[in-house]
């Protein structure tokens, strides 16, 4: 399957995922991209955050990623290793390296583009009582198993 283009230019937002690999479980990003391979016929994220804060690219800016239903164009995935305890359910595993990139990442590409909106993976789920809300009972998955937008008040963008 050949990967799409879009014009990196018209980046729109960004998002943040998990791989929902068990906490503590040192997945390597070439094991993601081949999960995502597998199963999407490409690479699914932009960058895969290692366990020790290795950003590996997946995907140029300009390639459609295969990470958001139908909201992968003009949107820059990003994907942590990590996202579930040991038992399978959602927890926010990532490491303070995988912080430190994270922010990294987001705060350069909100410097590339200023109105970037970030979301979670799951703050792309349906209001489906339309009270303008992403609530937890509206998710259609945990991922990426933390707040994005109390995260980013956190440090400050």
């Amino acid at each position: 399957m050949a990967i799409a283009w879009m014009n990196a230019q018209a980046l729109r937002y960004l998002t943040l995922h998990c791989a929902a690999t068990p906490e503590g479980r040192d997945d390597k990003a070439g094991a993601v991209t081949a999960w995502d391979k597998a199963k999407f016929g490409q690479p699914s994220y932009h960058w895969v955050i290692e366990l020790d804060g290795t950003a590996v690219r997946t995907l140029r800016d300009d390639q459609r990623g295969a990470h958001t239903g139908g909201a992968n164009t003009g949107n820059i995935g990003i994907c942590y290793v990590g996202g579930v305890d040991k038992a399978g359910r959602p927890k926010d595993t990532r490491t303070p390296a995988q912080l430190a990139t994270m922010e990294r990442l987001v705060r350069e590409y909100r410097a590339r583009f200023p109105r970037l909106i970030v979301r979670g993976h799951r703050d792309w789920s349906p209001d489906r009582d339309r009270d303008g809300k992403i609530e937890p009972h509206e998710w259609l998955k945990a991922c990426p198993c933390f707040d994005v937008a109390a995260w980013l008040r956190g440090i400050g963008l």
